[in-house]
């Protein structure tokens, strides 16, 4: 897992919302990058629908929230529209996403372990956790984030 402080390393990928490029958001708004195991399992579902459904929270702080897994573009578009995922779900086909943000994997399975990061504006990793993180922590890095940038 990359260390707080760390320069998010940049990617371009193809996602359920057309091809994704990290450097066109930096600067811009804080990204939130939450790499779960699989789609369509009970807790990547659950882990996900929590952000859909804090949507408005997410919006309120200016934050893009960004799905990365190794699935394919199709499965993950599937995936999106039975849910009403509106956020980007990357397809890290190769894992040279995963493997940039030091993910691991899972029991030496071929699911990637499930951390989330949230990159500040300058592009610098602001928190990392690993598992499920609660909404409410996000969201409270979010708006320390944004406190420091105001003052």
């Amino acid at each position: 897992m990359l260390n707080v402080g760390a320069e998010a390393p940049l990617f371009e990928a193809e996602s359920t919302k057309g091809n994704v490029r990290l450097a066109d958001y930096i600067g811009r708004q804080p990204i939130v990058l939450i790499f779960y195991p699989m789609d369509d399992t009970p807790g990547c579902t659950k882990q996900l629908c929590a952000v859909r459904d804090a949507k408005e929270d997410y919006d309120r702080f200016g934050a893009l929230v960004i799905g990365v897994n190794a699935g394919s573009a199709e499965q993950h578009l599937r995936f999106a529209g039975k849910h009403g995922f509106d956020f980007p779900i990357v397809a890290d086909r190769d894992e040279s996403i995963r493997k940039a943000y030091d993910v691991g994997k899972l029991f030496g399975l071929i699911a990637q372990q499930r951390i989330v990061y949230v990159i500040d504006r300058s592009g610098r990793i602001a928190f990392a956790a690993k598992g499920n993180r609660p909404t409410e922590e996000i969201l409270a890095v979010l708006e320390r984030l944004q406190h420091e940038e105001r003052h």
